[in-house]
């Protein structure tokens, strides 16, 4: 996909009221097993779709009820073709891609049956693998899509890991290092994050190449258009195998020779926002952004990880929830 087609794709887009839902929650807790039984208390009507995958039914809404991992297992349930719009519900769980709380899933219903809710293509990687003979391992190369990233690590080694890095075919360099993370710009906030890659607001289509405690400290993090292709290979000098991981769970290990490629996925997830149940927008001469444009991403970047927070106004916060 052209890189102009892709940022189109990922715009804003309101979208037409749902038929069939798939329910992904977390644990059946006594918490959730109530909260499921409200939602379907409130629409009696909706096909409920048991499961997901290429023989089942057609899912027009995802509702999670959980964490942010509850959301990328979603993602993960629909690793061929496009993701269904997901609406996304906190149990009490604090996360960037949880734009709802449970108590306001009556707002949040009604916006998305009467078809008033706006969605964010949150970009995914394609991850395809190759032996150390370049051939591609597995039959089909877009089967692993990953919703926040895509990390090669030294595990359980003591050794550093030895990487050759390729953007678009081209050698850029060789690290040595724990290991590399390639994120999306919705990843940007989580493993990257930690390891001191930088923020990148999710509307935007990129990938974030990431050491992970790097021996060179001039190997800093780095940022590329979502028409990169971006090989991961483990070099012949590497004393250790590397550890794949995506969005937190283990699927590969890579010996000498052996790479995978990652790529922006042609399948974002589209996620409704929380700016789906503000009022409409009512607009005089006011300043800032009305009603119905605020952005999740700036709430969220204040409130869960105290933006740019000095000790004087953390003090302040405290007094006024006092």
């Amino acid at each position: 996909m052209h890189s102009k087609d892709y940022q189109q794709h990922r715009q804003r887009t309101h979208w037409e009221p749902p038929r069939s839902l798939l329910i992904v929650n977390k644990h059946r807790t006594k918490v959730v097993v109530d909260a499921i039984d409200v939602l379907l208390h409130w629409m009696p009507s909706v096909l409920i779709v048991s499961r997901a995958g290429p023989d089942a039914e057609q899912i027009d809404l995802i509702v999670t009820l959980g964490g942010d991992g509850t959301i990328l297992h979603a993602s993960s349930l629909f690793k061929i073709g496009a993701v269904p719009p997901v609406l996304s519900f906190s149990m009490g769980t604090l996360g960037f891609l949880l734009p709802f709380h449970i108590d306001d899933y009556a707002k949040a219903l009604d916006s998305a049956f009467a078809g008033r809710a706006t969605v964010l293509h949150r970009m995914r990687l394609a991850c395809t693998f190759e032996g150390a003979d370049g051939a591609r391992i597995g039959a089909h190369g877009e089967d692993w899509q990953v919703m926040n990233e895509v990390a090669l690590h030294r595990g359980s080694s003591p050794h550093l890991n030895t990487i050759d890095i390729f953007v678009d075919g081209q050698h850029l360099t060789e690290a040595v290092s724990d290991g590399l993370i390639v994120s999306t710009p919705t990843g940007s906030t989580a493993y990257s994050l930690s390891a001191g890659g930088p923020i990148v607001h999710p509307s935007l289509s990129a990938l974030v190449l990431t050491p992970i405690c790097p021996r060179s400290l001039s190997f800093r993090p780095l940022v590329f258009p979502s028409s990169s292709s971006i090989t991961l290979r483990i070099g012949a000098r590497s004393r250790a195998s590397a550890g794949l991981s995506m969005d937190g769970q283990t699927s590969h290990v890579l010996g000498p020779g052996e790479a995978v490629t990652v790529q922006a996925s042609r399948f974002p997830v589209p996620c409704i926002n929380r700016s789906s149940i503000a009022d409409p927008p009512v607009r005089g001469d006011a300043e800032g952004a009305g009603p119905g444009t605020e952005d999740d991403w700036v709430r969220d970047i204040n409130s869960l990880l105290q933006y740019n927070a000095t000790f004087r106004s953390k003090a302040l916060l405290r007094h006024s929830r006092g």
